[in-house]
């Protein structure tokens, strides 16, 4: 009992007062539900939690973490990434809903339930999360929905910053008392303080040396670049080029980091045209901005074994099983396919904080052509650990986010839009609890991650919990007419992979 009493580890919270130039960006791309950047998760409880222990309990993660009770203040015009302030309105019980599904309350009633949950849009106003508690769910559970917006957090950070929320033990203790409203009065007096209501000639000011330091090198080059026109005319010629070329890197790193690689063993389509990217399914072309949610789960020991038997990590047969479900899917339809455009994300943190972002998206075009799962797997396997290997910096787009941000809005999303509708599906792998969790009395049976489209047909995410490798499938049925039908290929594919792999 003393081990399930120990406190939780205490966190660095990784939160800056003004946005990064990627989270920025992923502030304004929202503005097109395409492209909508967030993500969520669905938790399945063994019954409907103590909602006033959990109301509590939030109040004091709240007053814990400031960026849960901060809202997005712009900067001037485009020119500087919005600013994190404290919301002097702020109402803890906005962030928390409670309601009940219809009888039966079956599975599929609660994934269509959280599907439309999602799709609402946050009020910008507030600060960006949101806790749904469904009960009525057969059997006599329950389902909790949390949204947060990717500006707060990535995947990593998001889960680091909910063990603010989870008990060890059913027994939960009760929270902390807080005053919110002294809380908020004090951060409120304390930006005033820090902050100011500035002028608009010090918000100028403020504003150009945030621009000139994020532009630093790009100025320094493009003095030098103007010094010399008048000595070298052809050098304008030569700048003009560049620009082309900023522009066209611009177009593939809002697609998610660059026109895919073929994987080893593919030939691509459209060679000699960068713009176009090779192979894709013919049936997944439409795009729209309706979603529908499904999982799948399998033993997570089972799956360890199976990855480890076919000569790889979690990872390579995570993506196998996905890829192979797709071809399915394909080939039940009598559709050919060469290869797949997919990405995963590759997480570059380096602390273990709470809050923050740093990640970056690697595509390639994975082969989709008649192949025994073995050899998918060795395929997939190498061409994974080759653009691992590749991914460098801080995260995100670099720092041509900065440059985007700096775009009128309807321009960046047409981009973003053009590029990822060329991509299949996009994918993620979290990581996941090894011990069971509670939330205000009740257990946590699963623990489902769904991840965002962000304009491709479908995201698959995955993410251990306890014994359980689980995963979140969210789909544009415009996109894919079966969704239903690709999630029982999905599990068909894995449960072959088991089954080789551990045989």
């Amino acid at each position: 009992m003393a081990d399930e009493q120990r406190e939780r580890p205490v966190r660095e919270q990784r939160f800056e007062r003004r946005m990064s130039d990627s989270e920025a960006l992923m502030w304004n791309v929202e503005k097109d539900p395409w492209l909508n950047p967030s993500g969520g998760s669905l938790i399945i409880l063994d019954r409907p939690p103590d909602i006033v222990h959990f109301r509590k309990q939030l109040a004091a993660a709240v007053a814990e973490v400031p960026r849960l009770r901060e809202h997005v203040v712009g900067g001037l015009g485009r020119f500087s990434p919005p600013v994190w302030r404290p919301d002097r309105e702020f109402d803890i019980d906005h962030h928390i809903r409670q309601v009940a599904l219809p009888a039966p309350g079956s599975m599929r009633q609660l994934l269509d339930m959280v599907a439309q949950i999602y799709q609402d849009p946050y009020d910008r106003t507030r600060p960006l999360w949101m806790y749904y508690v469904i009960e009525g769910l057969e059997g006599g559970r329950a389902g909790m929905v949390w949204k947060i917006h990717h500006a707060v957090a990535d995947g990593t950070g998001a889960a680091r910053l909910s063990e603010a929320f989870i008990q060890l033990s059913r027994e939960a203790p009760e929270p902390p008392a807080v005053d919110l409203d002294a809380i908020i009065a004090a951060a409120v007096i304390d930006d005033a303080e820090s902050n100011g209501s500035p002028t608009v000639l010090e918000t100028l000011v403020g504003t150009a040396t945030h621009l000139a330091r994020r532009q630093a090198g790009i100025a320094r080059r493009l003095a030098g670049e103007m010094a010399m026109l008048g000595a070298d005319p052809l050098r304008a010629r030569d700048a003009v080029s560049n620009v082309a070329r900023t522009i066209g890197q611009l177009r593939s790193q809002l697609g998610g980091g660059g026109d895919p690689a073929p994987a080893a063993g593919t030939a691509p389509a459209g060679e000699g045209d960068p713009a176009v990217l090779p192979g894709g399914s013919p049936l997944w072309r439409a795009r729209s901005r309706h979603r529908y949610l499904d999982v799948l789960s399998f033993p997570l020991d089972q799956a360890l074994a199976s990855a480890k038997g076919l000569g790889g990590s979690l990872n390579d047969w995570f993506l196998t099983g996905v890829v192979n479900g797709a071809v399915a899917y394909h080939e039940e339809r009598g559709v050919p396919l060469r290869t797949l455009n997919t990405s995963f994300v590759v997480s570059t943190r380096a602390d273990k904080a709470i809050g923050g972002n740093s990640f970056t998206p690697s595509r390639f075009s994975a082969p989709a052509g008649p192949m025994e799962p073995e050899q998918r797997f060795k395929v997939l396997s190498e061409a994974m650990a080759e653009k691992r290997a590749q991914v460098s910096g801080g995260g995100l787009m670099s720092g041509l986010a900065g440059v985007a941000n700096l775009l009128p809005t309807s321009l960046v999303t047409s981009v973003a839009r053009s590029q990822a509708s060329k991509m299949d599906f996009a994918t993620s792998n979290l990581r996941g609890a090894k011990r069971r969790f509670y939330i205000s009395g009740a257990r946590v049976e699963e623990s489902f991650a769904f991840g965002p489209l962000a304009g491709t047909a479908f995201n698959l995410t995955a993410m251990s919990y306890t014994s359980l490798f689980e995963m979140g499938l969210f789909m544009d049925p415009v996109a894919i007419e079966d969704p239903a039908g690709l999630r029982d290929h999905l599990e068909a594919a894995y449960q072959e992979l088991i089954d080789i792999g551990t045989a």
